[in-house]
């Protein structure tokens, strides 16, 4: 299973972090990113087993920026 945060549609609101901190956190650009992910083309990637509060994360977030594939 996969985390996948596209940086561009990010607006840095923080819903996230708020309801996921265990994954994601605000970065020095006031922008989300995720703990531990690596950087892939314009996104944050992160394999997880399990997506716990990150699935509850895409959901809140207003621009739809975070995915779990």
């Amino acid at each position: 299973m996969k985390i996948i945060l596209e940086k561009s549609k990010c607006i840095g609101c923080g819903s996230c972090v708020a309801v996921c901190g265990k994954f994601f956190e605000l970065g020095v650009d006031g922008l989300a990113t995720i703990k531990g992910g690596a950087d892939k083309d314009g996104s944050v990637e992160l394999e997880v087993s399990v997506a716990d509060c990150a699935s509850e994360a895409a959901e809140i977030c207003p621009v739809q920026a975070i995915k779990i594939e």
